[in-house]
């Protein structure tokens, strides 16, 4: 039976250009997996506990390299939840960066509120 460092190098071609390790096994919404005891596992995490060390329990792994299917440990960086959808295209990311309202004021501390539930300024 092979390890799981064997059945991970199988299964990625290296992009001389990007250096990403391009996973060609299955995916799920674009990242990769693997089948580890029994059950589906993301194969970017394996990669990065195999190749690194432990993931911190209370963190993410953000892909600096923003290709959801690589698993080159040097391209993925523990983040909390929070930088990790910061630092995506997401609408809350879009929203984040805003530094003015529609009107044209800017966000700060003199004309800016924040809702003690739910988040966002108004």
């Amino acid at each position: 039976m092979k390890t799981i460092e064997e059945r991970l190098r199988s299964k990625f071609v290296v992009n001389t250009h990007t250096g990403c390790w391009e996973w060609t096994g299955t995916t799920s919404r674009g990242y990769a997996k693997l089948s580890m005891n029994g059950k589906m596992a993301s194969a970017h995490r394996a990669s990065y506990e195999l190749f690194v060390g432990p993931i911190p329990w209370n963190m993410q792994l953000d892909h600096l390299c923003r290709v959801r299917h690589c698993v080159n440990p040097d391209h993925l960086e523990p983040v909390t939840a929070r930088e990790n959808t910061l630092r995506g295209a997401t609408i809350a990311a879009a929203h984040a960066a805003k530094t003015h309202c529609a009107k044209g004021h800017p966000y700060d501390d003199a004309n800016t509120r924040r809702p003690m539930f739910g988040g966002g300024r108004i």
